[in-house]
């Protein structure tokens, strides 16, 4: 290991799984946060006077007024597919690196939205609050009857690598699979899935599935007009952000049976959950966990560390969001 008096430090805002921070302490003296919480941002900033850089999470807001504040930063690594927890152009203007964790999380997240589709369609959640509460006396016919996943029309918003991933869960249990994005993906058209409107796609998907990165475009894209166009028998799926879809609008079509029901892995206010979800039994609700595997979260701590490490080093980025922050390095 280096001598630590002469490395770099680099702050980590919650604890993360350790292969990432072995290969960080081979460079960097490593500022941990052990707390159980995210830092505030008076503790952010005050952390991060004079260090190299950051291993953030997305409860950690770098906009442009705090990003002004950074005097040593070099780079964001955002522990996160995600960077909406950063403005990336004042991130740039400011020469600061943001890098991200794409690729890794794929396969993790897409089995979660294919598992919340399977338990909000079989009622899998709500037997079991049945089961445990003592109130399954025996078979009966008509008994919590759900709908059929195999052989429906399944519909991907954001044809992307974890929309791509959804589509081949699809394919074997025999679905119809429909997306739309703002262009072709001939990896979706590889699977026999057909580009298409998103008018059509909510009006014939048995189950949408949203895939999509949070920006201007998409924030709010699912509302009160969007959920008045789908199947009353249709289910929808969130394992995107919390923002592209307007809650209140959601809940009211979930109270009213306008749509069958929701499955959910992420919300506006992840510290605060909307409780009108609590009182609906047509909605499975889950905490964030769409990455939450072993495997996975070894495979993010490292990627987040080796961008961190290539920066520092003045070489590329696994996987950096502005690579325009290294064109004006080396000019």
């Amino acid at each position: 290991m280096r001598d630590s008096r002469k490395r770099p430090r680099i702050l980590v805002t919650r604890k993360i799984p350790e292969n990432g921070n072995v290969l960080l302490k081979e460079y960097f003296t490593v500022d941990l946060n052990r707390q159980e919480r995210d830092l505030t941002q008076r503790e952010l900033l005050r952390r991060l006077d004079g260090a190299f850089g950051v291993v953030a999470m997305l409860g950690n807001r770098f906009d442009r007024e705090f990003i002004s504040k950074l005097g040593t930063v070099k780079v964001i690594s955002d522990f996160a597919v995600g960077y909406n927890n950063v403005d990336v152009k004042a991130a740039t203007e400011k020469g600061i690196a943001v890098t991200n964790t794409p690729g890794v999380l794929t396969e993790a997240t897409a089995d979660m939205a294919f598992g919340l589709m399977l338990a909000v369609a079989r009622r899998i959640a709500e037997g079991d609050r049945l089961v445990r509460a003592g109130k399954f006396k025996g078979w009966t016919p008509m008994m919590m009857l759900g709908h059929d996943v195999s052989g429906k029309t399944m519909g991907i918003i954001g044809a992307g690598r974890i929309g791509t991933a959804v589509a081949s869960r699809a394919m074997g249990f025999g679905m119809r699979i429909i997306y739309y994005s703002h262009r072709r993906n001939p990896d979706m058209d590889a699977l026999g899935a057909a580009a298409t409107t998103l008018e059509e796609l909510l009006r014939e998907a048995d189950f949408i599935s949203l895939n999509v990165p949070l920006n201007a475009e998409t924030r709010g894209l699912i509302g009160k007009r969007e959920l008045g166009k789908m199947k009353p028998t249709s289910i929808l799926i969130n394992t995107a952000r919390g923002e592209v879809v307007d809650e209140t609008a959601l809940i009211s079509a979930l109270g009213k049976r306008r749509i069958a029901g929701a499955g959910l892995d992420v919300y506006v206010n992840e510290r605060k959950v909307n409780r009108a979800f609590y009182k609906l039994d047509n909605v499975v609700l889950v905490p964030h966990l769409g990455s939450a595997t072993i495997e996975t979260r070894a495979r993010m701590s490292e990627l987040a560390a080796l961008n961190a490490i290539a920066v520092l080093k003045g070489s590329r980025p696994p996987a950096i969001v502005n690579p325009e922050v290294l064109k004006k390095s080396e000019a």
